[in-house]
């Protein structure tokens, strides 16, 4: 493969280490990782917003993930590979956000939800890269599928240029996305912004340059439901567009209400189910395709 040619790739495989982490809340530890070698996290390129990568994990007792061998171009042929190997061995992948990149310092931060298993299905699946996260020290190694162009399929938030208003839901899975989509907003741009969060104290200070009105739920408060939330709210703009992220049920009845109710179009309305109560990310997986409505 030509120098050209590999250039164009959107997406590589990334051998890291961290460097060091710091607890943001009740609910959310960052975890900051650089390169495992020198030149390890050279070409590496987040679009920033609510950019993703697929994060390979350890498992406990292993010093590193276990991976395929990665030299190679052909990411299907090693995806392949790793599902093939035996679930106990191989690397455990989950889904997660680059909350920052900082190309001088060599380092990318990705802030992990710590969510408490309510079901073994919740133990089995969402818990290894929690409990990864929770004991996390520095030198600890890991592998991610990460961006390797900034312009990439892993940045769903898309601005449409006549935008008067931006709509923001997100739990606190969602939260590192959301905080970075605000950091990107232009100045004066009205934002109604709704972040659902288990304890008060899992609130987060958030830069932006628009005009935002961030409304904090706080569940151990009895904050009402994300849709509640924003049904109540009288909205101004002409041109609005929305991103909603986080517990699929959540983000599935406030897609219904905005399209439905609010009458955007629906064009406009990005939304990701990033979990779903009582399933596993790998579940999750296995759900069949659905409908662009049911999605």
């Amino acid at each position: 493969m030509t120098t050209a040619e590999t250039a164009t790739v959107p997406f590589r495989f990334f051998a890291l280490r961290v460097a060091r982490t710091r607890r943001l809340g009740p609910s959310l530890v960052r975890v900051t990782f650089t390169g495992a070698s020198e030149d390890a996290l050279k070409g590496f390129a987040s679009g920033g917003r609510d950019q993703s990568l697929s994060l390979f994990l350890p498992h406990p007792g292993q010093p590193e993930p276990v991976l395929p061998p990665l030299d190679t171009e052909d990411l299907y042929a090693v995806l392949g590979a790793w599902r093939a190997m035996d679930d106990d061995v191989r690397a455990v992948m989950r889904s997660y956000t680059v909350r920052e990149q900082r190309r001088e310092a060599g380092e990318v931060d990705i802030d992990f939800a710590l969510h408490t298993a309510t079901s073994a299905a919740d133990a089995a699946g969402v818990g290894p890269a929690c409990r990864w996260a929770q004991q996390a020290s520095e030198g600890d190694r890991v592998v991610v599928l990460g961006p390797a162009v900034a312009d990439n399929t892993g940045v769903r938030f898309r601005l449409p240029e006549d935008a008067d208003e931006v709509l923001i839901w997100g739990d606190e899975t969602a939260l590192p996305a959301a905080s970075a989509i605000l950091e990107s907003l232009p100045a004066g741009l009205r934002a109604r912004v709704w972040l659902e969060v288990p304890y008060a104290a899992d609130r987060l200070e958030l830069a932006t340059k628009a005009d935002a009105t961030v409304t904090w739920l706080v569940r151990e408060e009895g904050a009402p439901a994300a849709v509640d939330a924003v049904r109540a709210a009288e909205l101004s703009g002409s041109s609005p567009y929305a991103w909603i992220a986080g517990e699929s049920g959540s983000v599935k009845a406030l897609r219904r209400h905005l399209v439905n109710e609010r009458r955007i179009d629906r064009r406009r309305v990005t939304f990701v189910g990033y979990w779903r109560k009582g399933m596993s990310e790998d579940a999750l997986r296995e759900v069949p395709e659905t409908s662009e409505d049911e999605a």
